[in-house]
């Protein structure tokens, strides 16, 4: 009943015509790869692996040299289990110069129970009326990245193919640009990522049957009609720093989420403009054990009536890297939510040339 409660509030959401909406595919702000959770996301000027598609798209090309090919996969639960998340990508260089990726990521809620139809024509509770369905959102990240004759300088882009479903209630399909380049120079890396670049378009398409429609009316819920949602373009700005002693490296980063759609509950800001930091850190030996932290999400909360306080929320993570294995574990937050933590492990493997 729980689930079913859940997916009406979200499939009312749905019913409001053509809209920007603020938090638009927020499933996609979630994070790939239990590196990057484990350092708050904090990857657009260092990221250079196959999760770049997702981060900043000019950082595969910056995969290393040696690597012909490179996969990763995913795996997390939230909510007790209620959703499960999942991440399959695969990076291939075209040349020395050029890289392109495919990263496919799936958040669903499955066996929902859909009641309904639970009470019969005679007004009898009939369990086997109830069916069940799922409500799953999947993105299809196509990236392409190309090293510019500028020495360090690299550009890519991503197109975005959005499928969001609801059972057989409704279904949406959108279409993004991502845009990125990165920069490196004396020891410093730095990225730009302009997501939804020209906005993210989701349409959405709503099927009731008589029944459903009659239900909805009669329990005070508004029948959801087709409509349009626009997700607008946010820009992640950054800086990264690596440094090396002998087998000992460290890497900081700093991040800077930018969006032009208001006020939202971060750390900067204003009716114009609103900016989410985010800092993370890896410390590395011998280039195979690490170590890895970050925080972010900082938001204001009310601790009282009339009193309120920022909070900041702390991710960890380790990684292990044996030859072409890497094996990541983190220990994160769900995208933007406070207190909703989870254990998330990841597998990447190269494939060398």
């Amino acid at each position: 009943m729980k689930k079913l409660i859940i997916f009406l509030v979200l499939i009312n959401y749905f019913s409001s015509k053509a809209q920007i909406a603020k938090y638009s595919n927020e499933f996609l702000a979630i994070g790939v790869g239990a590196h990057a959770l484990g350092m708050s996301n904090a990857r657009a000027a260092s990221v250079n692996d196959v999760t770049s598609g997702y981060f900043n798209p000019a950082g595969l090309a910056n995969l290393s040299q040696g690597i012909k090919t490179q996969g990763a996969l995913m795996h997390s639960e939230y909510f007790a289990g209620i959703a499960k998340y999942d991440y399959f990508g695969v990076a291939r260089r075209i040349d020395s110069s050029s890289v392109a990726s495919l990263n496919v990521i799936r958040l669903g809620v499955d066996d929902i129970p859909n009641t309904l139809d639970l009470i019969d024509a005679n007004g009898q509770i009939n369990y086997d009326r109830v069916k069940r369905f799922s409500a799953a959102d999947y993105a299809f990240l196509l990236s392409y990245a190309r090293k510019s004759k500028i020495e360090g300088l690299t550009y890519g882009g991503t197109a975005k193919i959005i499928r969001r479903t609801v059972g057989s209630f409704a279904n949406a399909w959108g279409f993004g640009i991502d845009a990125g380049i990165q920069y490196r120079k004396n020891g410093f890396r730095y990225g730009a990522t302009l997501r939804d670049a020209f906005g993210t378009f989701n349409a959405w398409s709503m099927s009731f049957t008589e029944r459903e429609t009659e239900v909805l009316l009669q329990t005070n819920n508004v029948v959801p009609k087709n409509s349009l949602e626009v997700t607008v373009p946010r820009l992640i700005l950054g800086v990264a720093k690596n440094f090396e002693y002998k087998k000992f490296t460290a890497l900081a980063e700093i991040n800077l989420e930018n969006t032009f759609d208001g006020y939202r509950n971060t750390l900067i800001k204003s009716k114009n403009l609103s900016i989410d930091p985010r800092v993370g850190v890896e410390f590395g030996y011998a280039n195979t054990v690490f170590l890895r932290g970050g925080i972010g999400n900082i938001q204001e909360v009310k601790t009282g009536i009339s009193s309120r306080a920022k909070i900041v929320q702390p991710n960890i993570g380790l990684g292990l890297k044996i030859k072409m294995i890497h094996l990541d574990y983190a220990f994160s937050n769900v995208g933007q939510q406070v207190g909703l933590l989870s254990h998330v492990f990841s597998l990447k493997v190269d494939l060398k040339k």
